[in-house]
């Protein structure tokens, strides 16, 4: 029956393939195809008749109203409903969808960011169906994938850039591709996103305005118990989050997402739920809604969704692994076979990732930067900000081999006996995985692992794509200088270069020792701690080349980012400061003032009575201490903040909050956290890390 269900249910709400095929005349379904795997332009014509079909699918299925889905440069998405209703003017109305209103939609871009791009008065945008991503209904409103571009041709979102840069691989791809002999029809990005998140009850989210107003708590001490006795991680999942769970599934598999895996991650009330690849910018888009699914399902059953980096101090906080991989006609180009050594093909697309990572290292750093993922890196709980790249002990040998010119040999796969009978033997792989390392390689694929649960994947498969492609534009270039030798030979002579001069990024130790911080300072390798840091690699001449020249960004889009990334990084600790500014003066001053003065008319009574309370006394005093204390730091926070806001300069501003504002919210914190274990439980205002953590 459950077989049946899902496999009726699959992909109802998904404008797919089929739908096209059945409702399409097969001219019109041979042409869109063209436009979809031949990159052809398409035709108004051919627009008209996919969108009478789509609206025609979209009505059986209960929608009465369409909108463009974007992805502006908040990171998250966006959309505005339009009916399908048109007045006949005799009183009856035609429910009307033609290709204009398919192909193009006019949002207002004012209200957007757009780093300078767009002024606030000049408010026309475009947004531009993306035919390669298929339509979806949800909540019933036809949603179509769109990009998002100004009204003088600049992108304003995160999918305009990602599209160029599989255009500019798969351009540079092919031309490696063709040396081998192989003429694929299209090369293609694979991606796997991790999506890691938190459940907690509804009803501590409400009575928490900072997880309200920032998704993280501001305050907060220490829970007795975390998650030192590594119970949670594959534990048994509580009955309500599996319900949860159930209905995230269903609810997905209805749009044709492939949620595969689920379980219960390290932290207590952290989940995981993993999908199967997809074709890049698909698979980006399946993860934003399957971002969008988790919040709004949560609340029916009684759970709030936190997506935030670090919502809780002293546990872990939460990524999103991108699985990366490239393909050509569906075939893994980073698949090594039994003999990497001996499989060119590989080892050429294997030197160009490392040459990519170590040589935009500053760009990836930067594609993952935001206020949430700076508390998350280098905690001991997720890679360190320090880009490295794992190969693993199958791959390492053949890498220094060819790089001392000896025999390249990887480890033979083999059998493990694991000393019972009636277990079988089973292949060990062909790789250990590192979850220290930022960029792994786990098998036939690359993991990066720096990516924030809120990130939108748009911005690191951007810099890994057109990397990625300039290494591979490279590689052409050598053979064509050394035409007059074998091919072999100088592919061979290529990568052993290739992996000696950027031997340095690649580390295969645990990631979170200082020893390796100090080994890395030693090879030159980039330690970019903070967003303030990471990025003005935006405005290096050297990266607004790079992309240029693979028609990826312009220097004025490039620019437009920064700014827009440096305001949002402002804006967030803003928030924050001012938050916890409130929380302290309105909630736990008066909180502990209460508890301090039922304690202080307690000791009066024993008095009376002739009975001595020192500690009580004592813990009067550290209360009245730290009230004051309190409302000093707030003062002193407000006082900053108010400096911040002031400045104009957007790389100033960030390290003014860096440097200043943020050891002031630190101070504040760390004051309210030391009297929170003192106050009786009945006075603490808000709910505690001992009980959002823990329910049932």
């Amino acid at each position: 029956m459950a077989k049946d269900k899902v496999s009726s249910e699959w992909g109802e709400l998904l404008f797919d393939d089929a739908d096209m095929q059945e409702r399409l005349p097969k001219p019109t379904y041979r042409e869109l195809m063209r436009v979809i795997k031949d990159g052809k332009p398409l035709d108004l014509d051919i627009a008209n008749e996919v969108a009478h079909a789509m609206k025609e699918w979209a009505l059986e299925k209960g929608a009465t109203h369409f909108t463009h889905w974007f992805q502006p440069l908040t990171g998250i998405t966006s959309e505005k409903h339009d009916s399908f209703l048109t007045p006949n003017g005799d009183g009856t109305i035609l429910m009307a969808f033609s290709g204009k209103e398919l192909v193009q939609g006019e949002p207002d871009a004012s209200s957007f960011p757009s780093g300078g791009l767009r002024a606030t008065f000049e408010a026309r945008g475009y947004t531009v169906w993306d035919p390669t991503s298929p339509a979806f209904i949800k909540d019933e409103v036809l949603c179509i994938p769109t990009a998002f571009i100004s009204y003088t041709g600049e992108a304003l979102d995160k999918k305009t850039p990602l599209l160029r840069s599989q255009v500019a691989l798969e351009m540079q791809a092919k031309r490696v591709l063709s040396l081998f002999g192989r003429e694929p029809h299209r090369v293609t990005t694979n991606i796997g996103p991790e999506q890691e998140y938190f459940l907690i009850k509804e009803s501590d989210y409400q009575a928490r305005p900072d997880l309200i107003l920032t998704g993280r708590t501001l305050f907060g001490a220490p829970p007795a118990k975390g998650q030192e006795l590594e119970e949670h991680y594959f534990g048994a999942i509580r009955p309500t989050v599996n319900e949860f769970m159930k209905e995230l599934d269903d609810e997905l598999w209805k749009l044709g997402v492939p949620a595969k895996t689920k379980h219960n991650e390290v932290a207590p009330c952290q989940h995981e739920l993993a999908p199967i690849y997809e074709q890049g910018s698909v698979a980006i888009d399946d993860n934003l809604l399957t971002m969008e699914k988790m919040k709004l399902l949560a609340s029916h059953h009684g759970l709030v969704c936190l997506q935030h980096e670090k919502p809780f101090e002293y546990v872990n906080g939460s990524g999103k692994h991108d699985n990366w991989s490239l393909s050509a006609d569906g075939k893994n180009l980073l698949e090594p076979g039994e003999h990497p050594e001996d499989n060119l093909l590989f080892l050429v697309f294997l030197a160009c990732l490392v040459a990519a990572v170590d040589e935009h290292a500053d760009l990836l750093r930067m594609s993952v930067a935001s206020a949430g993922n700076d508390h998350r890196l280098g905690a001991n709980e997720a890679p360190p900000a320090i880009v490295s790249v794992f190969l693993g002990d199958n791959l390492s040998p053949v890498v220094e081999a060819l790089i001392h010119k000896e025999q390249a040999e990887a480890h033979e796969s083999e059998l493990m006996d694991l000393g019972v009978p009636q277990l079988p033997d089973i292949l060990r792989d062909n790789t250990d995985r590192n979850r220290t390392s930022p960029f792994a390689f786990t098998g036939n694929k690359f993991e990066f692992r720096m990516p924030g649960s809120r990130q939108n994947l748009a911005d690191p498969n951007v810099v890994l794509n057109t990397a990625v492609a300039e290494q591979c534009d490279r590689f052409v270039n050598y053979v064509a200088d050394r035409s007059e030798e074998p091919f072999t030979q100088v592919a061979m002579r290529f990568v052993r270069h290739t992996f000696r001069d950027h031997q340095r990024v690649i580390f295969n130790g645990n990631g979170y020792s200082q020893e390796w911080e100090e080994e890395a300072e030693r090879r030159g390798l980039p330690n970019i701690k903070a967003t303030p840091d990471a990025l003005p690699a935006l405005l290096d001449p050297a990266n607004i080349a790079l992309f240029e020249k693979y028609g990826v960004l312009t220097e004025a889009e490039m620019h437009a980012r920064y700014v827009a990334k440096a305001e949002q990084y402002a804006k967030l600790i803003n928030i924050e400061a001012n938050c916890m500014v409130d929380m302290a003066r309105r909630l736990y001053v008066p909180a502990i003032s209460s508890y301090a003065g039922d304690l202080a008319t307690a000791v009066a009574a024993k008095a009376e009575l002739g009975i001595s309370s020192p500690s009580e006394k004592g813990i009067i005093t550290r209360l009245t201490r730290g009230i004051d204390a309190i409302w000093s730091l707030a003062d002193d926070l407000e006082s900053r903040n108010y400096k911040a806001r002031g400045i104009e300069d957007p790389g100033e501003q960030d390290h003014f909050y860096l440097n200043e504002v943020l050891p002031a919210m630190q101070a504040l914190r760390d004051e309210v956290d030391a009297l929170e274990p003192m106050v009786g439980d009945s006075w603490w205002p808000v709910p505690t890390y001992n009980t959002i953590l823990y329910y049932v």
